[in-house]
């Protein structure tokens, strides 16, 4: 059985990105997935002053979940064109914690927002960063024009949209492990 950890990289509290996250991870396994909830992990602003003082214990628990996992999906919020501010400084510490947090395990990697560009910058930063830190890329979709396009409790709203996502869906599984 595959374990999955899922999580939108996010600290909203109704976050669109950690919803889109759990119902991809809910369509590979009915079952056997975690979603974090990244307000789990609240860290102070990541400065080499406070890193000196030690790594928040915060820090050590989200690397857990990332050990615990066969597969990592992430799905992205997008702020001024970037990953949001909060998980940019847990992914700092993560990275001080262990350089390589994503060794060895698969990802997918989803953006989604209200807007049509549905995240696409911070994802494509995220395609770009994350095989540096040893993770295997094995799918990556845009859900744009959110509320649009998808409701969480009855998936997508229109043909197109899921059409795409059944490919996407289709070409995730085959390569999964």
């Amino acid at each position: 059985m595959i374990r999955i950890i899922a999580f939108g990289a996010s600290y909203s509290i109704d976050s669109i990105n950690r919803e889109w996250a759990k119902y991809v991870a809910s369509r590979i396994s009915k079952d056997s997935f975690e979603v974090l909830d990244l307000n789990d992990y609240d860290l102070p602003v990541y400065t080499v002053e406070r890193e000196k003082i030690g790594i928040p214990k915060a820090v050590g628990s989200f690397i857990s979940k990332l050990n615990s996992a066969d597969l990592l999906i992430i799905s992205f919020a997008e702020y001024n064109g970037s990953y949001t501010a909060g998980f940019k400084n847990l992914f700092d510490w993560a990275s001080v914690h262990t350089l390589k947090m994503f060794e060895g395990k698969q990802m997918i990697l989803l953006s989604t927002a209200p807007g049509e560009r549905g995240g696409q910058s911070a994802l494509h930063a995220a395609i770009d960063r994350f095989p540096k830190h040893g993770g295997e890329i094995i799918g990556t979709m845009i859900l744009p024009s959110y509320k649009k396009n998808f409701d969480p409790q009855i998936g997508f709203k229109n043909d197109k949209t899921q059409g795409d996502f059944e490919s996407f869906l289709k070409q995730v599984l085959s390569r999964l492990n």
